[in-house]
């Protein structure tokens, strides 16, 4: 018997007990179903954490602190430990930040901000939506604004901030206008400093919407090395707002940096980087920590998600064995004819699986598809609902979908193997008889 005859004659079998077939079909569209959908949801979950996460910063970089600063402790962060920092192995990069405290001012309005000196290598990571970003070669200090600091204007007759308050942003034009630069007044040593205001160009805003959060949101950047000039010509012989004095009270004659950024190669040596940081005396931090725990959790929910279709998938094959059990029952003549005229068990055998095979890749072929239409759903309604505005919660992979057509196939088989062999071992004589 050729493979065609096979496949046209469980076609037709099944086709004759179209109900039969219809009702054992829809067990595995539902088990497909149920697997693909849970699965999504699992990997839909993880990506959106993941995402979350990474706006928060890179994988692949640690943030250095050193909390010490200003008490006794001699360990600081300046250029010569930077040079330490870059001879550990694995880290590709190493930029200091030198943060200032300042307020903004335009017309009635004013906001606290956190000003970060960088390299260019960390400006240019930096995606702009307005204007472009500060010059290494302007020879001033250029300002480029996260996208959500105008939330932090106030009015300065009665400190009320109109954005928290009432949901208004400040009228500030952060390009259009003149926008008004004051460092912090108090140095390292706590004494008074001359505050002088300065009008410092605005180069480029963050891209995003003014509530679009990234790492970059709430800052306000600009050239590290001619943030550097600036302040040693502006403060020549005193010392530097912000910045620590020697044990005689004298300014530092290096600049001290609040913080480091740390780039490693690969996520999987960031935490021999981060031990070794730690084991010099500082305090660092990477999202790659908060990643592992994450992934973790994510595995463990993909597992009980996946487990609860796979009970609907058990009894979808439990259908599918009873449906080919009982089919053997009813087709005991037909099964004698076929062995009385020569048909090879093989082929007896193959028939039974073939018709098992339909029902499996039927189902899962018709549940692949509802589970795309549950997806698209569960995109519309879970992601407001669990807080994850914006991101798709179901995704539903190439891979996953031709694994779920083939697991549902290869569940009608491994379903219909035993029905299967029980059609080889009647007699022909007996079947015949018997019917």
């Amino acid at each position: 018997m050729r493979f065609l005859d096979i496949i046209g004659m469980s076609a037709s079998n099944l086709w004759r007990r179209k109900l039969r077939t219809f009702l054992t079909v829809l067990g595995v569209m539902i088990g497909t179903t149920s697997i693909v959908v849970m699965v999504s949801l699992g990997i839909g979950l993880k990506a959106a954490v993941m995402e979350q996460y990474e706006a928060y910063g890179s994988m692949t970089e640690i943030e250095v602190y050193n909390y010490s600063w200003g008490s006794d402790s001699d360990l600081v962060i300046n250029d010569s430990m930077i040079e330490q920092f870059r001879n550990i192995p694995h880290v590709t990069e190493v930029t200091p930040i030198l943060n200032m405290s300042a307020q903004l001012y335009q017309g009635k309005y004013a906001a606290w901000v956190q000003i970060n000196g960088v390299s260019q290598e960390y400006l240019s990571k930096m995606e702009v939506g307005e204007g472009e970003l500060p010059s290494a070669t302007s020879g001033q200090v250029e300002l480029l604004i996260g996208n959500a600091v105008i939330q932090d204007f106030y009015q300065t007759s009665n400190y009320k901030y109109p954005y928290y308050e009432d949901g208004v942003l400040a009228d500030v034009d952060l390009m259009g206008r003149t926008l008004f630069t004051q460092f912090e007044s108090t140095s390292g040593d706590g004494q008074e400093q001359p505050a002088k205001k300065n009008v410092f160009p605005v180069a480029g805003i963050i891209a995003g919407g003014t509530e679009t959060y990234n790492q970059y949101s709430y800052g306000v950047y600009v050239d590290i090395d001619a943030l550097k000039s600036y302040l040693k010509k502006t403060y020549k012989g005193k010392v530097i707002p912000g910045q620590p004095t020697g044990k005689n009270g004298k300014p530092l004659k290096e600049f001290v940096y609040n913080n480091v950024i740390v780039a490693v190669d690969d996520t999987e040596n960031v935490s021999d980087v981060l031990t070794t940081i730690k084991d010099m005396g500082f305090q660092g931090y990477s999202q790659a920590e908060w990643i592992q725990q994450a992934e973790q959790q994510m595995l463990t929910i993909q597992a009980v998600l996946g487990g609860i279709g796979a009970v609907a998938m058990l009894v979808a094959a439990i259908s599918i064995a009873n449906t080919m059990m009982m089919s053997t029952y009813e087709r005991t003549k037909e099964i004698g004819v076929m062995k009385v005229l020569g048909c090879s068990l093989g082929n007896i055998r193959g028939l039974f699986l073939t018709e098992a095979a339909f029902i499996g890749f039927i189902g899962g072929a018709v549940g692949l598809v509802l589970s795309y239409i549950l997806s698209a759903v569960c995109n519309q309604i879970l992601p407001e609902a669990m807080g994850y505005g914006g991101a798709k919660l179901s995704l539903i992979p190439w891979w996953l979908a031709i694994l779920a057509v083939v697991f549902a196939a290869v569940v009608g088989i491994v379903a219909g193997f035993f029905p299967a062999q029980r059609a080889t071992k009647l007699s022909p004589l007996a079947a015949i008889r018997n019917e």
